[in-house]
């Protein structure tokens, strides 16, 4: 069974595809020939998902899924949220995006956060929404070279290291994402009882 994951990175659709149980190949933008960037104009996770989600839908015919993460951050009012990927511009630079949120958590002591997955799967037709949460802290500095986006600042609870510093199969097992699509993994095996 073909399932198509809407998303242009490279990162995430590698993140996800060493996660898929047999008898799903999964194939992202990119295997279509798709290079074009997705329109996120939602104000919410689940709304940039299911915007994505629904638009490579209409244009491919397929099964299709699309994901919107968010690093909140109490002490931030939950910033970067939805904002995340573009919080320190337009440019969407990791590196950049970090320094900024650094900066703003300089003068608090609660360095609390959250990753979250919002998953947007159109199934036959019919939207449906998984989600799945990491808590953790934001360290003083990046630590590790593993990982992409907040990675290296994000340390999971009950860890001592950041997603950045984890091996990739440790930081899959554990992950937002991993929590949103075994969900909707779940989901998918109810519907087709084939995997």
């Amino acid at each position: 069974m073909r399932l198509l994951f809407a998303s242009q990175n490279e990162h995430k659709v590698a993140e996800i595809r060493a996660l898929m149980p047999r008898g799903i190949e999964l194939v992202g933008l990119q295997d279509v020939g798709y290079s074009e960037a997705l329109e996120e104009t939602g104000n919410t996770l689940e709304a940039n998902a299911l915007q994505k989600a629904q638009f490579a839908h209409k244009l491919f015919g397929y099964n299709c899924f699309s994901d919107d993460t968010g690093l909140e951050v109490p002490a931030l009012m939950g910033a970067p949220g939805v904002d995340s990927a573009h919080y320190a511009g337009p440019q969407r630079n990791a590196d950049d995006n970090i320094q900024k949120l650094l900066a703003a958590l300089q003068p608090s002591k609660n360095r609390t956060a959250q990753f979250k997955s919002v998953f947007a799967l159109i199934w036959d037709g019919e939207a449906h929404l998984f989600e799945g949460i990491v808590k953790g802290t934001i360290v003083e500095n990046p630590r590790g070279i593993g990982g992409f986006g907040y990675d290296p600042v994000f340390q999971p609870e009950n860890h001592h290291q950041t997603f950045a510093e984890m091996h990739q199969q440790e930081k899959n097992n554990l992950s937002h994402r991993a929590r949103a699509l075994e969900k909707m993994l779940a989901f998918i095996q109810e519907k087709t009882r084939h995997f």
